[in-house]
């Protein structure tokens, strides 16, 4: 869990992240990783609004999570072939991109 400690994250632009894992299965680590870093009280701080939704299921399904923008756009990340580590990266390079048009839309 290296990454949760270097990187701070930002829900601003962040309407609901739904993640789902079996705990039993051996690829799940970095979906749990991600959990801990966007559950935080840090993170959750910076979006009151953001629900976080964890759903343990128990059916040897993929690690999955499921991101929705406030704008209604979608980040699907699958744990199975990601590491904690690129799965932040993934999502708060949209996060930025999603800030960036937000105060483009704000000047104008």
């Amino acid at each position: 869990m290296a990454a949760s400690g270097k990187a701070t994250v930002v829900l601003k632009a962040v309407k609901k992240i739904a993640i789902q894992f079996c705990p039993f299965e051996s690829n799940v680590r970095s979906t749990r990783e991600f959990l801990t870093m966007v559950g935080s009280e840090k993170a959750r701080a910076t979006n009151m609004n953001c629900e976080v939704i964890s759903m343990v299921k128990h059916d040897k399904s993929e690690p999955l999570v499921d991101i929705t923008y406030l704008d209604g756009d979608r980040l699907v990340l699958k744990g199975a072939k990601l590491t904690g580590g690129e799965m932040l990266t993934a999502f708060q390079s949209v996060c930025a991109a999603k800030d960036l048009q937000a105060k483009v839309a704000a000047k104008k």
